[in-house]
């Protein structure tokens, strides 16, 4: 089975973002997002993940004022926070599935 994602380059997310490409490039050089492919910043692809995560470490900067490296680590922290969710509600699936069948 295949599975399709969505991609958007970085010219048509910042045209719909309506900010500079020079914001992207710095959460790409913070480590908070990576391209699915290009070489070069004008060739950069992202996923909408990628590009949720973008859009989050942007809108940090902007509202909080803080340096890229401070929104890199809420952004990691908010990833991790994410993960535990989801490994919560599969657990939590399991364990109503087990109680099921006693």
């Amino acid at each position: 089975m295949t599975t399709s994602t969505l991609q958007i380059s970085i010219r048509e997310f910042c045209e719909c973002e309506g900010i500079p490409q020079g914001l992207v490039v710095a959460v790409v050089e913070h480590g908070i997002a990576r391209p699915l492919s290009g070489a070069e910043a004008p060739e950069w692809v992202f996923d909408t993940a990628s590009a949720g995560w973008i859009r989050k470490a942007i809108r940090l900067r902007r509202d909080l004022e803080v340096d890229w490296v401070a929104v890199a680590m809420v952004i990691d922290l908010l990833r991790q926070r994410e993960q535990l969710q989801l490994e919560n509600r599969r657990l939590r699936q399991r364990l109503q599935r087990f109680a099921l069948e006693e």
